[in-house]
């Protein structure tokens, strides 16, 4: 399970996803990257399927690399509970993710199979998502 060992602060405000990113936006360490084509916040449990969809396709013969991490968390309040009384208790965790940010990046795999693991995992975030290569 993707989250921190602690944080500053127990519980978070929702805050804004928006702009692009200056930083994260070049390959770094594989030959092919897949790269999120608008803002918003995609959970731990999205990010670790992407990775396994990833990983099942290679069969394990290559080397993925995960570029977000979830450290923000999410509260909620029980169902049927009353007005006030404070804010929920964390019930999972999230990572922003703002415009031409890379999620993942594979190497040492061959292009065809590297577009079919991003298609899988482009499946699971809930994000537009584009395949790239380094050039």
């Amino acid at each position: 399970m993707l989250y921190p060992k602690r944080t500053k602060f127990r519980k978070y405000q929702r805050g804004r996803c928006e702009g692009c990113k200056a930083d994260g936006t070049e390959l770094c360490f594989g030959k092919y990257g897949i790269k999120s084509c608008e803002a918003g916040r995609i959970s731990y449990q999205a990010i670790e399927a992407a990775r396994r969809a990833i990983s099942r396709k290679f069969r394990r013969n290559s080397k993925i690399w995960v570029r977000v991490f979830a450290d923000i968390p999410i509260t909620g309040k029980p169902a049927e509970v009353r007005m006030g009384k404070g804010k929920g208790n964390t019930k999972g965790w999230i990572a922003r993710v703002l415009k031409g940010q890379i999620l993942f990046e594979m190497d040492c795999v061959s292009l065809s199979n590297a577009q079919q693991a991003a298609t899988l995992a482009a499946h699971k975030p809930g994000l537009s998502i584009k395949f790239f290569k380094w050039s």
